[in-house]
């Protein structure tokens, strides 16, 4: 047994900005557990519900929410699933993608909203103006104890960002690109939500925003022109048809907006598998039983999140045909290297995840990963 002294004094955690999907589903079935993936992504597509709804009511703006959910999905890649509820878990990455995008609000605050969510019946009583709940009218140590979850679950969540508040969103570029490549305010219009949709996925700890905004075009174009009459717009405008067959192909614009073809087949399939699993399950993101209820009494009752969904013009047989039309001219998956080293789990394999929540020794966060010039720290 190694005496206090053999220890290390020190170590070091390296900030991953984007996992390649090796890592990806490495770490996933790591801390799935027991779950299948269809029960992971119904848990999944909860917690975006819930803070889609939470966001939308105290009115953040959208790239708060967005955020939140990304952290959200970072957060599992390193820590199981049976061991933190979502909602935990959600109310603390929303609180840090507050901060990260200064709209930041207290812990308190963010209970009180999120109780109105998960209870709308209590919200109903509510005498404030926005139905937040009155916390002086609840058990004390209830209050005190979630809020106590959600702090502990912040720490843990900023060790799986290495502190780096560094927020990049992909919907400034669609409208930038988008406009660089003709497309029309329609199909814009469509890009930016399914660039919002795009966070209830794991795509935004994949690719970088302006890959995701371009994906988000690519998708749009091909919903607006599969099994659709050719449509002519007038110069300088491009038809969604046009913007379609040339993010199909390889050609300049890789480069122009450095991404590549096979990286945006691979966001239209995760987009499209997002949009007929909403249509074939509206109800799929019905929250289980909470683990304990702001109610005076502690009642333990089943509750609902209402889907967060907008309605889908589309039809789950016409989706799966268009991803049909997509594999039969699709290229080869393009190969992705992990960041540092050649083995997907050479960095996740034990050492590292285990630096995660310690208090033992002194752990130096780094913004970067290893060998990728001089990693500044904490």
């Amino acid at each position: 047994m190694e005496s206090p002294s053999q220890l290390p004094a020190s170590s070091s955690k390296y900030h991953h900005p984007y996992f390649t999907p090796a890592e990806v589903e490495y770490l996933s079935e790591k801390q799935r557990g027991k779950l299948s993936v269809t029960q992971e992504e119904k848990v999944r597509q909860n917690a975006c519900s819930f803070l889609d709804a939470l966001g939308a009511r105290i009115g953040f703006p959208r790239r708060t929410i967005a955020t939140g959910q990304t952290l959200y999905h970072r957060f599992h890649l390193f820590f199981p699933r049976k061991d933190f509820n979502y909602i935990d878990v959600s109310l603390a990455a929303l609180y840090v993608s507050t901060k990260m995008h200064d709209t930041l609000k207290k812990p308190r605050e963010l209970l009180a909203v999120s109780y109105a969510v998960r209870f709308p019946e209590l919200a109903a009583k509510s005498k404030h103006p926005a139905g937040e709940i009155d916390l002086d009218t609840m058990d004390p140590q209830v209050v005190e104890n979630d809020r106590q979850r959600l702090l502990a679950v912040e720490r843990l969540i900023l060790e799986t960002i290495c502190f780096n508040f560094t927020s990049r969103m992909p919907f400034p570029y669609v409208i930038k690109i988008g406009r660089a490549l003709g497309a029309t305010k329609t199909l814009t219009k469509l890009a930016w939500r399914l660039a919002v949709d795009c966070h209830r996925t794991l795509l935004p700890i994949q690719y970088p925003p302006h890959t995701i905004a371009l994906g988000s075009i690519h998708v749009a174009a091909l919903l607006s022109s599969f099994e659709q009459p050719p449509a002519t717009e007038e110069p300088p405008l491009k038809s969604a048809h046009d913007i379609a067959t040339m993010l199909n192909r390889k050609g300049d614009w890789e480069k122009k907006y450095q991404s590549q073809v096979e990286d945006l087949e691979d966001i239209a399939h995760q987009i499209i598998d997002l949009l007929i699993q909403n249509i074939q399950s509206p109800s799929a993101n019905t929250s289980p039983s909470t683990p304990s209820s702001p109610a005076p009494h502690l009642s333990h009752r089943d509750r609902t999140l209402q889907p967060q969904h907008p309605t889908s013009p589309y039809k789950s047989d016409q989706l799966i045909r268009l991803k049909i039309a997509m594999r039969e001219t699709e290229h080869p998956p393009r190969p992705r290297q992990p960041l540092g080293t050649a083995d997907p789990s050479a960095l996740y394999s034990g050492e590292d995840n285990n630096l995660l929540g310690r208090n033992e020794g002194t752990v130096r966060f780094l913004f970067g990963p290893p060998g990728i010039g001089d990693n500044p720290s904490s």
